[in-house]
């Protein structure tokens, strides 16, 4: 496995962590994971890269190594303007005279590359959005009653399970995807959970991110922001995506999918024998569909 350097940088009040693979002076990509995540999470797709990469892969505040924005002593509060203020500091920090950035993003951070390449579009070179769909369209008569759920929520804070083993937190991974190896789901536990005092592995996340945000999502105005996307975009979707289906859930795939034609230059690949964590279960695949675009 190629090594990466740790590295911590403040943010508004909050402390990143930050991994970093490659030479200081090799061009930049910048790795994005997704919810319920950590930034090792990529170390499958480094490794498959052929060529002279930096990357830069930060765990997103409340996720790894990096701070928790805490509130009355407990987990913090988490907006999406929150992770693209956060991904602007980044590319301040490790790229400030260098040309556009190379956004990769996963899932949850695929869609906060997108929406970040839309909101500072001179910024970004190109983006790889590797099952990154946006959740479903919301009406705004849901409105109240979603508020009135957050608040609701806020009167008892959610709590993650704790496990007796590392081993017992590789077969927690291996659970939601079946296709990971028990090698990889071993590494990944190591950098997904940490042992307390009793000997007990807790997962490296906030709790507060279980909870349902009080904001709908507004599909209007991330096509807006989507609209003023001047990267290429490449979208990666795994053949038969799960994720996918649940999302659109009684929308057709095809009119699911119309959301997308908000990008001026965007296309897609197909990953077969691949679930949600397409990085994970195809690596070499991924890396080559990066380097492929962004090279």
């Amino acid at each position: 496995m190629k090594t990466p350097t740790s590295e911590f940088l403040t943010t508004r009040g909050t402390r990143l962590h930050v991994r970093r693979w490659g030479s200081p002076d090799a061009p930049i990509l910048f790795m994005l994971h997704g919810w319920m995540d950590v930034s090792a999470s990529f170390q499958f797709v480094v490794d498959a890269l052929a060529g002279d990469w930096q990357v830069i892969a930060p765990d997103a505040r409340g996720f790894g190594l990096s701070d928790w924005p805490v509130a009355e002593g407990r987990g913090g509060h988490y907006w999406f303007q929150d992770y693209l203020a956060d991904l602007d500091a980044l590319i301040d920090h490790y790229a400030p005279h260098r040309e556009q950035a190379n956004l990769v993003g996963h899932s949850m951070g695929a869609n906060v590359v997108c929406l970040y390449a839309g909101v500072r579009p001179e910024r970004v070179r190109r983006v790889v959005d590797l099952e990154g769909f946006g959740m479903a369209a919301t009406q705004p008569g849901r409105a109240p009653a979603r508020l009135a759920q957050w608040l609701d929520d806020l009167r008892m804070p959610p709590a993650l399970n704790t496990y007796a083993t590392l081993d017992d937190v590789a077969q927690r991974l291996i659970r939601t995807n079946p296709r990971l190896p028990l090698s990889k789901a071993r590494f990944l536990a190591q950098h997904w959970s940490k042992a307390d005092d009793s000997g007990r592995f807790h997962l490296l996340a906030d709790p507060a991110h279980k909870l349902r945000g009080p904001v709908l999502y507004r599909l209007e105005e991330v096509m807006a922001i989507w609209s003023k996307v001047e990267a290429r975009v490449l979208h990666v979707e795994a053949v038969g995506s799960p994720t996918l289906a649940a999302i659109a859930a009684d929308v057709p795939i095809d009119e699911f999918k119309q959301r997308f034609t908000a990008f001026a230059d965007w296309r897609e690949e197909f990953v077969p024998d691949a679930g949600h964590m397409l990085h994970h279960d195809q690596p070499e695949r991924i890396a080559a569909l990066i380097e492929a675009f962004c090279g």
